[in-house]
């Protein structure tokens, strides 16, 4: 099947959140005397808040008794952090143009919580591009789970081996992969030379980067 339609991942990739995610969490564990290194961080990038809270949580032996209160501590926090110092990363405006004059169909499949998308979105101006936004907010499971894009890809009305998705952390490309859609992955300037991107079927260093000559190779 003839590629037709791109899905796009949000936080780290169209919009430099991740450091601001990282920053409210380590905020957040700084409350419980815990603290994340950096590498640490980047194994759970993609993962929904509730289960990352989980994850560190176990880890770090904290009671589970108050995740809830964290949860909608750290998502508030990112939010009033992407208003005041979120950016769009590198090509998100020209990757949009680019699928767009293809007369691809565009979809944006996120971990983050649609209240969260929207403000994005509208920070970036880039709503006018998309087609169909999706949240795993209130799926049974995240990514790496592939529900979120395979429920975009629905809303699309396109066959998985339709889609190529962009993705900047593992969990996401796991998801993207094992929804059965093509994986580019876009990584953090630390991870670019990461051995984790095997599964994924190209890797670049910027979403401005790609061109006709590589979506010819899928």
């Amino acid at each position: 099947m003839q590629l037709d339609t791109v899905i796009f991942d949000m936080d780290g990739l169209l919009i430099n959140s991740e450091p601001l995610w990282e920053e409210a969490g380590s905020e957040l564990l700084a409350q419980y005397g815990k603290k994340l290194t950096s590498a640490q961080y980047e194994t759970s990038t993609g993962l929904r808040t509730k289960e990352w809270l989980e994850h560190w949580f176990n880890h770090f032996r904290i009671p589970h008794h108050t995740i809830e209160d964290a949860e909608i501590a750290i998502i508030n926090g990112v939010i009033e952090k992407i208003k005041t110092s979120g950016k769009a990363l590198p090509g998100v405006h020209y990757i949009l143009e680019y699928f767009k004059a293809k007369k691809f169909k565009i979809g944006l499949a996120t971990s983050s919580p649609l209240r969260m998308a929207d403000i994005v979105i509208d920070k970036l101006q880039i709503r006018p591009h998309l087609q169909v936004i999706t949240s795993a907010e209130h799926l049974p499971f995240g990514k790496p789970h592939p529900q979120v894009y395979m429920d975009c890809g629905a809303a699309l009305g396109s066959h998985p081996y339709q889609v190529v998705c962009f993705e900047d952390s593992f969990n996401g490309m796991i998801a993207a992969k094992a929804a059965k859609m093509k994986c580019v992955v876009v990584p953090s300037q630390n991870q670019v030379n990461s051995k984790i991107w095997g599964a994924a079927d190209l890797k670049i260093s910027s979403l401005q980067n790609f061109n006709d000559l590589l979506l010819m190779q899928f």
